[in-house]
């Protein structure tokens, strides 16, 4: 690799710049020729940024986009065309050569990490501009999921399409990752999770309807918990419960076949499970699941269904075989549920957000499962995360939408910056957050 720029010194008495990139340690780096990006690119970028941003101000407070036409005069007509470009981030990252699938930030420290389908994960600083390139790790096939473990950050989990999870564990605050070891037990990763509050803990769910549960020892030796094969098609979702008071934890997953399912991580046992012919005998192909405290799920359907079960108890809470009505020309897809969203326990009014294909956004009240307010965005719903009072939509129009969720009108601001999809994002701090873009650009704003 070739070297990378210094950065100040993280240790003494002196003001960190929190990464060291002399420092980084490579182990986990496979291909050695990866170049490094170059500081006057990121100046003179910087610099032109820079000029326009001071303008910019005033309007991405607003929410406004600022707008620059661009004119172009083609060969054989002699009117020019407008094309509209506005992008009112603060800076990007932009080393990937294919789309960014997946984004997570440290739960400590300003890094993020991004996987692409250029089959590598990059991790990045978050709080410089622009950022500083830090390492990558190679993978065999597009990363789908990367995520840090929580509370602390100590590991890094990623995963692709080839079914290969990789764990990395950091050292002098993330400024150094070190491989521990790789797992290929299935055809390909469909999702990845680490516990929110168990820093050794992680599962994912495969195409074969599998789920796998893994703890990380003192050692650094990976062992399974327990391995689950009750899904018969794709286990297409799965979310952490809370852990318990006597210590347990709790996983739950959903496949489109139908079936969910309540997982005792350190046993294997079920808990809970539920097949179509418990949801009035829908069809049930689940997309998509989020849990809420320690005993809820709510869960959505490629088909527009939607269903909210208690974990402890079994009972199924709500149902609603559909939740928007599709035209007789629009494909049924167009009411898959993609994401989902509780607001935090905190919130002053207790809600549930999703998303959908078509562009829908439904919210609802969840003492009494009624519609609070509905709209809808010009392109597909990808991701949907609350922050305090706000909530936040990204769309694969290219933007991120922020609403103040207890009025729901205009947005208080949009990310406008991306000329494709935006596929994921993550909150960075109090009031950034970092997109992950189809065109294989991450941009951060602060809103």
């Amino acid at each position: 690799m070739s070297e990378q720029p210094n950065a100040p010194n993280t240790g003494g008495d002196e003001p960190a710049d929190y990464i060291n990139l002399n420092e980084v340690d490579q182990e986990i780096v496979l291909n050695q020729d990866l170049p490094a990006p170059e500081d006057n690119e990121f100046e003179e970028e910087e610099e032109e940024e820079g000029e326009e941003g001071e303008e910019d101000d005033d309007e991405s407070n607003k929410g406004g986009e600022t707008s620059q036409p661009l004119e172009m005069a083609p060969e054989n007509e002699q009117a020019d065309i407008e094309i509209e470009m506005s992008n009112n981030s603060i800076g990007y990252f932009d080393k990937h050569t294919d789309s960014i699938f997946s984004i997570s930030h440290h739960p400590r420290v300003p890094l993020v990490v991004t996987g692409g389908g250029d089959n590598k994960a990059h991790l990045w600083t978050s709080h410089s501009v622009p950022p500083k390139f830090a390492t990558t790790i190679d993978h065999t096939e597009s990363v789908i999921a990367a995520e840090f473990s929580k509370p602390l950050g100590k590991y890094l989990v990623t995963s692709d399409m080839n079914g290969l999870v990789k764990v990395s564990k950091s050292s002098k605050d993330g400024s150094k990752w070190k491989f521990l070891e790789e797992i290929q037990q299935v055809e390909e990763v469909v999702w990845l999770k680490t516990h929110p509050t168990v820093e050794s803990m992680f599962a994912f769910g495969a195409n074969d309807g599998s789920v796998w549960c893994y703890n990380i020892e003192d050692n650094n030796e990976l062992t399974v918990l327990f391995s689950g094969f009750i899904h018969q098609q794709d286990c297409s979702g799965g979310d952490f419960l809370n852990v318990q008071e006597d210590g347990s934890a709790y996983l739950v997953t959903a496949a489109m076949d139908g079936t969910v399912v309540v997982w005792n991580c350190y046993t294997g046992d079920v808990v809970n499970k539920w097949a179509s012919s418990d949801f009035k005998g829908l069809e049930t192909p689940w997309v998509s699941l989020k849990t809420y405290s320690n005993n809820m799920c709510c869960l959505g359907a490629n088909n527009g269904c939607l269903a909210v079960v208690n974990c402890t108890s079994g009972h199924v809470l709500h149902l609603t075989p559909c939740v928007i009505e599709l035209k007789p020309e629009e494909d049924e897809l167009g009411a898959s549920i993609e994401s989902i969203a509780w607001s935090p326990e905190s919130h002053s009014i207790p809600l549930l957000c999703i998303g959908l294909v078509r562009g829908d956004v439904i919210v609802y009240d969840t003492a009494s499962m009624r519609i609070r307010t509905e709209f809808q965005l010009p392109d597909s719903v990808t991701k949907i995360l609350f922050r305090g009072t706000d909530i936040y939509i990204s769309s694969i129009d290219g933007k991120v939408y922020k609403y103040d969720s207890r009025r729901f009108q205009e947005p208080s601001f949009t990310c406008v910056g991306h000329n494709m999809g935006v596929l994921d994002f993550c909150f960075a701090g109090e009031d950034k957050i970092i997109t992950a873009g189809d065109e294989g650009v991450s941009l951060i704003y602060k809103c």
